[in-house]
């Protein structure tokens, strides 16, 4: 056993009972590279609750429907995503909750979209990164408005795509913004900080402006096609 606030380490046979699953499976995960290899002291194998976490949700992504093939696919953008640290930067978000998921939440966020692929092009755009055996997602609004175009129907590839598009249009107008402030004669950094609500709001408008255009428009085009 280990002290309280240690990781606990276990033997294969060990692993295997704690998992669940038979010593024979255990081979044949790490064969496949589905879990890490395990710590190595002379001839012993040593495995942790990072593995046992790992095989929990290699457990529960099965019962969900996904293939081992699929799970070896997220397993290896898990390892190579960046981590928690990478993602907030220097600090939390000012504004979004970051949210803990273990890899069978997102799945259930996202069922069969939560594939390798879409994985790493979240992990890309610094929407996830991986702590230990969960994933961190920056923001929950983001995670909630994703979810729910997904749940309309909305391929989360094409979702996430459109999110990219979406950054390099917020980046632009918070570089517009910043100017606009620094570059008036004696503003700080605090002055921006103090400021940014202001940012939000106009951005908000004409955002909500700007939907209520294409709204219009395709109600016009439609009323064109039935007379």
């Amino acid at each position: 056993m280990a002290e309280d606030g240690e990781r606990r380490e276990y033997r294969m046979e060990e692993l295997a009972r704690e998992a669940g699953i038979t010593v024979r499976t255990l081979r044949f995960y790490r064969e496949r590279k589905l879990i890490p290899p395990p710590r190595r002291e002379g001839r012993i194998a040593w495995y942790d609750d990072t593995h046992l976490a790992r095989l929990r949700t290699i457990s529960a992504l099965l019962e969900r429907g996904h293939t081992l093939s699929g799970i070896a696919e997220l397993a290896e953008a898990f390892d190579h995503g960046r981590d928690v640290g990478e993602l907030l930067g220097l600090g939390a978000p000012t504004e979004e909750t970051p949210v803990r998921l273990t890899p069978e939440a997102l799945a259930d966020h996202f069922g069969d979209q939560a594939t390798s692929e879409n994985l790493a092009t979240a992990l890309d755009l610094g929407y996830l990164a991986t702590d230990g055996g969960d994933i961190i997602h920056i923001s929950r609004r983001l995670l909630d408005a994703s979810a729910a175009l997904v749940r309309e129907g909305i391929p989360l590839a094409d979702v996430l795509s459109a999110g990219r598009r979406v950054r390099e249009h917020a980046d632009a107008l918070a570089e517009l913004f910043t100017d606009l402030i620094l570059a008036q004669g004696g503003r700080t950094t605090e002055d921006l900080r103090r400021l940014r609500p202001l940012a939000k709001s106009v951005a908000e408008a004409e955002l909500s402006l700007a939907l209520d255009r294409r709204l219009s428009k395709a109600l016009d085009r439609r009323l064109d096609q039935r007379s």
